[in-house]
């Protein structure tokens, strides 16, 4: 088979089994990494180094100097995976493959970022991963390789993200070998949907837990941010507390009462009132003490 020759532009735990998985491919050549600018992960450093690969931190992709710069390697196929930049037209098409990424998201679905958050807080019952092409849209390229994973009540924010660092890794390399032996079928995305969505990436306050929320939607909420996640925040009494578990209650009636009002104790926990019933929340971290008659808000 003949031997496809990478620039490879990632960065955190998503691409560290990917790099595993082509580095030990003798049919695939890496011939250069660029991590994000900001990041705080040496550990393609590290391979860059054990591999004798080079390491471009700190570029501009876009800027005429990456480009005479990325143009010296002459590689088939550019590889995203968890990176931050944009690629322009011109960087994108540069190689014999073009440009591809991978994305936890299944789309045309679940465009942009936070994707593992998105999905939980939609209670869906299904996460996709998708390889595609980059053109001069946002994950809107053709599709080259996708696959679709189940979503149980068992599942958080971190099992998501485990499984997804494990499985990006496997459908990326897969995707690559389709590519290098030219059995590539792309797929349009407006030929799965004609408009799809895009999702916005979270920040500072969408944290906060909004009691009038069903007991269903706030426990996808909990567990959509919970560790490594910013864990979902409510206040008693301007107290800051953080929660990181919910547990729904089988068979909890459904009545009109102080949306937020804690109801009771539990061994492991606190009931509180919902806009429809009740919760148990769970791992929670409080300054004070709380007590059956407080206030969440």
């Amino acid at each position: 088979m003949k031997k496809i020759t990478i620039g490879y532009f990632a960065d955190g735990p998503w691409s560290h089994r990917a790099f595993e998985k082509m580095i030990n491919d003798d049919s695939i050549e890496v011939r250069f990494i660029v991590p994000r600018t900001d990041s705080i992960d040496d550990t393609l450093l590290k391979y860059a180094i054990k591999y004798n690969i080079p390491y471009y931190k700190g570029v501009k992709i876009n800027s005429n100097e990456f480009y005479k710069l990325a143009s010296t390697y002459n590689c088939d196929l550019f590889v995203s995976m968890s990176f931050n930049q944009i690629f322009k037209e011109r960087i994108s098409s540069m190689p014999k493959y073009k440009t591809i990424n991978c994305h936890a998201g299944k789309l045309p679905f679940y465009r942009g970022r936070n994707v593992l958050n998105w999905v939980l807080i939609n209670d869906e019952k299904e996460f996709g991963i998708t390889v595609h092409y980059i053109d001069d849209g946002i994950d809107t390229g053709d599709i080259i390789l996708q696959r679709i994973y189940p979503i149980s009540d068992e599942d958080n924010y971190r099992t998501l993200l485990n499984h997804s660092y494990f499985e990006c890794a496997n459908i990326l390399y897969e995707a690559i070998k389709i590519i290098q032996i030219g059995d590539v079928k792309p797929i349009k995305q407006k030929d799965i949907h004609p408009v799809g969505f895009y999702c916005g990436r979270r920040g500072e306050g969408d944290e906060i837990i909004n009691w009038n929320n069903s007991s269903r939607e706030i426990f996808n909420f909990i567990r959509a941010i919970c560790d490594p996640g910013p864990k979902a925040t409510t206040f008693n009494n301007n107290n800051m507390i953080k929660i990181n578990k919910a547990r729904l209650i089988e068979n909890a009636p459904k009545y009109k009462n102080i949306n937020g009002l804690i109801v009771g104790k539990t061994d492991e926990g606190y009931i509180v009132k919902t806009g429809d019933t009740t919760i148990e929340i769970l791992e929670i971290e409080a300054k004070e003490t709380l007590k059956i008659g407080d206030r969440l808000g």
